[in-house]
């Protein structure tokens, strides 16, 4: 996904937008100039979209989509830029979620969003905003469980999701909330949609102490990373950058429970903060 050479930078949803239409328009053998012709545009107006400086209209995305016989995706993505549903370190990488086919994600300190509940959401959005309004956090959180709605296709994407133990102990939104979603982690992983592991204490140090990671596989794109701090986050193609986030992954999952092991843990919390 990555659009030329050089050192690798964080996208933004427009360059997102703009690396995927130029891989879509090379995949067809496509120049801007002929792409232009065949939706009514300027070869330098396909030029500025692909380079994250312009965002298409409306129409544009969606005789871009007729072009390139890419049913509608442009068109929904155009309009995901308005809507703003995302910090803009992280809209890339939700967006990349939607199309990936393998998705390894390590929580550090907490529950990765594609796995949280609504209550431990809406905790974590309060947390970390000093001055909020109801309506903020409760779209905030809409947000972050309309994007666990991948999961509802029990064939795509593949989840795997290594937690560190510590997620487990910090009763994030009170007893109840954390109850809940170390429940909701256990269902998933029971019913065979998400592979779950859990780090524990004993591990001692590991690969991932330094940061959490998402790793995401495609099945026409080269593999991708995501790592995320406060207020920011980085979406790396470089293959030896990924390669090493894939390494480190690896290894740390060397040191977590079993499966087995890790949803009877789950479990097990879940159970002593209810009582």
């Amino acid at each position: 996904m990555r659009r030329g050479g050089g050192i690798d930078q964080p996208y933004s949803p427009q360059e997102f937008y703009g690396a995927e239409l130029q891989r879509k328009r090379e995949s067809k053998g496509l120049t801007q100039a002929q792409l232009g012709e065949m939706v009514v545009i300027s070869p330098q107006m396909i030029a500025h979209f692909e380079a994250g400086r312009r965002k298409p209209r409306p129409e544009d995305a969606r005789r871009i989509d007729q072009a390139l016989g890419t049913d509608g995706f442009f068109e929904r993505m155009r309009r995901s830029l308005d809507e703003g549903r995302f910090a803009d370190h992280f809209a890339a990488a939700a967006e990349m979620e939607k199309l990936a086919s393998v998705i390894k994600t390590y929580g550090a300190f907490l529950v990765p969003g594609i796995l949280q509940t609504e209550a431990y959401a809406r905790a974590v959005f309060r947390a970390g905003t000093p001055v909020y309004t109801h309506k903020d956090v409760e779209r905030r959180v809409a947000n972050r469980i309309e994007r666990a709605r991948i999961l509802e296709d029990p064939n795509s994407p593949v989840l795997w999701t290594l937690l560190d133990e510590s997620i487990l102990r910090r009763p994030i939104g009170g007893r109840d909330a954390i109850a809940e979603q170390l429940e909701h982690i256990a269902k998933l992983g029971r019913s065979g949609r998400v592979r779950v592991h859990v780090l524990p204490f004993s591990a001692g140090a590991h690969a991932l102490l330094e940061s959490m990671v998402t790793l995401m596989r495609f099945t026409d794109a080269p593999p991708v990373a995501y790592v995320e701090g406060l207020r920011t986050g980085r979406v790396m193609d470089d293959p030896e950058m990924v390669e090493s986030c894939q390494s480190a992954y690896d290894l740390a999952l060397g040191d977590a429970l079993s499966s087995e092991e890790s949803l009877t843990l789950l479990e097990t919390v879940s159970e002593e903060y209810k009582r």
